[in-house]
């Protein structure tokens, strides 16, 4: 028999440590590396005893274990996307549809969507104001949230308007109902539970016409949207996706992939406009350079600070650990992405540098748990800022930096990213 050993942490009451980590996640996390180390054993209200891992050759372990022996948490996002969601599902069927999946955003598929980036990045600027002070993060809202519609759902007219309207509610609210599940109440048809069961039922209305449409869609071959590609796409066993699974997956993607990508993108605003030297370079630069500046940004401000692994095993050993069944294991990804050793001097804000170990730079997590979406991401980031910077020119920031805002899954810039931009004059150098 193995004997358990966990890292030493704060022998606290389980509500105070949880409210330090809500007024600051990350300034909970520093204050625990700095008098535990790289591990520490905490207490949350809703995944119980966690040990939470800032080591990358522990991550890297972590990450590479098999997911029969530690996978995702019972408490997850899961539990407000559906049980057909990347979150829920696990095993084999986890692999099943992730094979199916990926294809769609690799190669040819994912070039496709570039116009359609392009298009709703320049519809959106259109009404920026010039000369003023105003947040960016609106903006790139919808701008991510039109991708996801059209790219992922292909929706168009109605359905385009009125999943436009739905989502954003639902998605904020069941992003709260995932991180406090005890707020789940139906009080009469009238609590956040019961409320967001209605915004699902509407959803699912709305996708299943999505579906039919495609399903008798003589050009559905050619078509290069997600949901297109799940109604044509088969199982090695040649069964076709349940309506219920397209619906789940279509909401995850949507899920992981709107929010944070729109807030990175405000952060990189923010970061950029108290970096004029990087932001001049930036006019003219290629897409390499574009990218790595949007790595750098995911560095300093990754907004999605922790990720998680459950053990399915009796015991599983993870670097100086023996980890009994059930503990929620959480990789640091803020505090790997600050680690010295990884990023000599991590505050200075540098594009230029190596990226670092792959288990050291993580903004999409790691393993078979990777966000599916993350070319995806990237693409999206890159197209928007590259539109943005040939479009305007972004005034430097003399103000302090912008403090962060928890918003539940992701950690957004407390004033938006706010930005004052002019436009650009064609040919002119940017300045």
């Amino acid at each position: 028999m193995t004997t358990t050993v966990l890292p030493d942490g704060p022998r606290t009451p389980r509500l105070v440590q949880a409210v330090g980590f809500a007024i600051s996640r990350r300034g909970a996390m520093r204050r625990l590396r700095r008098r535990y180390g790289s591990a520490f054993t905490v207490s949350s209200l809703n995944l119980g005893r966690m040990v939470m891992l800032a080591d990358p050759a522990e991550v890297r372990e972590l990450f590479q274990t098999s997911p029969e022996l530690a996978d995702t948490p019972d408490a997850n996002l899961g539990s407000v996307l559906g049980p057909g969601s990347f979150f829920a599902i696990t095993g084999d069927e986890h692999r099943r549809q992730r094979k199916l999946l990926t294809p769609q955003f690799h190669g040819r598929r994912l070039r496709a969507y570039e116009q359609i980036i392009e298009s709703e990045t320049r519809r959106e600027m259109a009404s920026w104001p010039e000369g003023r002070p105003f947040p960016v993060m609106p903006s790139t809202m919808r701008i991510t949230l039109n991708v996801i519609l059209r790219a992922v759902f292909g929706a168009e007219g109605s359905e385009l308007d009125e999943l436009r309207e739905l989502l954003p509610r639902a998605v904020k609210l069941g992003s709260v109902l995932a991180v406090l599940p005890v707020v789940r109440r139906e009080l009469g048809g009238y609590g956040p539970g019961a409320r967001f069961d209605r915004y699902r039922r509407r959803y699912d209305e709305i996708v299943g016409r999505l579906i039919d449409r495609a399903r008798t869609d003589p050009r559905l071959a050619e078509r290069e949207d997600v949901l297109a590609m799940l109604v044509q796409s088969r199982y090695d066993d040649g069964s076709p996706m349940e309506r219920s699974q397209i619906a789940d997956q279509l909401l995850t993607l949507l899920t992981a992939g709107h929010e944070t990508t729109a807030t990175t993108l405000a952060w990189a605003v923010e970061r950029l406009r108290r970096e004029p030297e990087t932001l001049k370079r930036l006019y003219e630069a290629d897409d390499a350079m574009l990218d790595a500046t949007i790595m750098e940004v995911q560095r300093v401000r990754p907004v999605v600070e922790i990720t998680a692994r459950q053990v399915r095993a009796e015991t599983l050993r993870i670097g100086r650990w023996a980890l009994p069944k059930g503990t929620v294991v959480t990789v640091c990804i803020a505090l790997l992405h600050e680690d010295p050793q990884l990023f000599p001097d991590p505050a200075r804000f540098d594009p230029g540098r190596f990226a670092g170990d792959t288990y050291g730079w993580i903004p999409f997590g790691g393993g078979v748990r990777r966000c599916i979406g993350a070319a995806f991401a990237a693409l999206e980031m890159r197209v928007v800022l590259r539109t943005m910077l040939r479009e305007f020119d972004f005034e430097p920031a003399t103000e302090p930096p912008e403090r962060s805002h928890n918003r539940g899954i992701a950690v957004a810039p407390a004033r938006g990213g706010v930005a004052v931009v002019h436009r650009r004059v064609a040919g002119e150098p940017g300045s």
